[in-house]
């Protein structure tokens, strides 16, 4: 599944940025936003953030933890971190990215005060790994953040549901090219725990001392954020 997953992304990586802001209509930035201070980063930290793409996220976390933070972009795909750079010094913001796998990260034990991973844990092959491997990498008593889609319910959700199987594919084929890669994308989002099923997946690994989850736009998508035991 790594394979696969790694060459989809690579094949729309040109794009990516623009898939986005068409298929969500710009509200991934709010929800990275919302994340970052539901994270609790501050000026200082140093913080890791796994699947990051083309580096959205791993900005916002270090617009919040300033000069004397440090913030690492990583992802598994390299085509993905080609326009990281770039974004990062137009924003005259210092992040470093490196090509790293989520399943196993080449940092040291409590290396950071956070770790972060994206939507992207609902493609590793195990997620219960890699929040073992975000909560390895973080010091005792830092946190572990997680960004990721869910399953909104009631008229809003039938909405989306609807916008998601039929509507989604074919934006992601007109900006991308590739309508098999958002056919993926909202199929896994959809059988994806989320919520309290998440929350119990985190207290499976017995990393986490505590954990909270916040549902974003009627549970289209949760943050998740837990405190790694001491």
């Amino acid at each position: 599944m790594s394979q696969q997953v790694q060459s989809m992304f690579a094949q729309i990586a040109p794009r990516y940025d623009t898939a986005n802001d068409a298929l969500s209509f710009g509200r991934h930035h709010a929800w990275r936003r919302t994340a970052v201070k539901l994270a609790g980063a501050a000026p200082g930290m140093a913080v890791l953030d796994c699947a990051t793409g083309t580096g959205d996220l791993a900005l916002e976390f270090k617009r919040a933890v300033g000069p004397t933070g440090e913030v690492i972009g990583t992802d598994f795909c390299e085509p993905m971190l080609r326009s990281a750079p770039a974004k990062a010094a137009r924003a005259q913001l210092a992040v470093r990215f490196e090509v790293a796998d989520a399943m196993k990260l080449p940092y040291p034990d409590a290396r950071f005060d956070l770790a972060s991973i994206s939507f992207g844990i609902r493609n590793v092959d195990d997620p219960k790994v890699c929040l073992e491997q975000l909560a390895r990498v973080v010091k005792p008593g830092g946190r572990v953040m997680v960004l990721e889609f869910g399953q909104p319910e009631g008229p809003f959700g039938a909405l989306f549901r609807f916008y998601a199987r039929f509507l989604m594919p074919v934006i992601g084929r007109v900006v991308t090219g590739n309508r098999a890669a958002y056919e993926y994308l909202p199929r896994t989002a959809a059988a994806f725990p989320s919520g309290e099923q998440f929350l119990a997946l985190m207290k499976q690994t017995g990393r986490f001392a505590d954990a909270r989850a916040t549902p974003l736009m009627f549970g289209t998508a949760w943050v998740y954020v837990g405190t790694v035991t001491r």
